[in-house]
């Protein structure tokens, strides 16, 4: 894990848009498409909004959600309506997504349908990642009873969680699908979060800070991206 840190978001975000669009560029150059996976929440609009004005072929680009929640997409909480606001927007309106939502009565139903727009997808390119105040990324929770099925090695690309401390059925990917990729990032801002990250460099146990799966496997180089504010 290498740590990267900025002195506020408006650097960071600039650094980190930069970055993945070289990363994209290259797949693009290499490969003819390049797939992104990103997060939800607060810390990463306006990261998505400085990305979706860069000049890129992203007709070449396929963008999807490391994790949604079990709501329809024009719900507040949706992480896709999230994602098209802020991102799939501009230049890179032209970008091509992946839903991780499909309407059913429950997330365990939807992911019979979300399964297989995942299942057979190449290596990522690049997969951002978030990280809560638990110790818990995309929705692999440490209090759901899905995480160790999420973080086994042979989980499916994707699972529902029912998540005990948080609002929603999630769908999420699962660990090995979220560590088949070429560059992955975690994106951090505040002082609470850098302590979150350093209690989790300090253990071993991935069923209370799942985390820790993430930053000690072996696989894929990690670049921890954080501003204080």
């Amino acid at each position: 894990m290498k740590l990267h840190q900025y002195a506020d978001t408006g650097a960071l975000n600039t650094d980190f848009a930069a970055k993945l669009v070289n990363v994209l560029q290259e797949a693009i150059a290499a490969r003819g498409h390049a797939y992104l996976v990103v997060s939800g929440g607060r810390t990463p609009t306006a990261l998505f909004n400085a990305l979706s004005a860069a000049h890129l072929a992203w007709h070449n680009v396929t963008v999807l959600l490391a994790d949604e929640r079990f709501v329809p997409v024009d719900a507040p909480d949706s992480n896709e309506r999230l994602v098209k606001a802020n991102l799939l927007t501009a230049k890179a309106a032209k970008a091509n997504f992946i839903s991780l939502y499909a309407p059913a009565v429950s997330a365990e139903e939807a992911v019979a349908d979300v399964l297989p727009r995942i299942a057979d997808l190449p290596v990522f390119d690049a997969v951002i990642l978030g990280m809560g105040e638990d110790g818990h990324t995309a929705s692999l929770f440490p209090c759901s009873a899905e995480l160790s099925a999420g973080l086994a090695a042979d989980a499916p690309a994707v699972l529902a969680v029912n998540p005990t401390t948080a609002p929603h059925q999630r769908i999420s990917l699962s660990l090995p699908r979220l560590l088949h990729t070429r560059q992955l990032f975690i994106h951090l801002v505040g002082p609470s979060k850098l302590e979150v990250l350093t209690k989790a460099q300090a253990g071993n146990d991935v069923s209370t800070m799942p985390i820790r799966a993430i930053l000690q496997q072996p696989e894929v180089d990690v670049a921890v991206m954080y501003a204080a504010n």
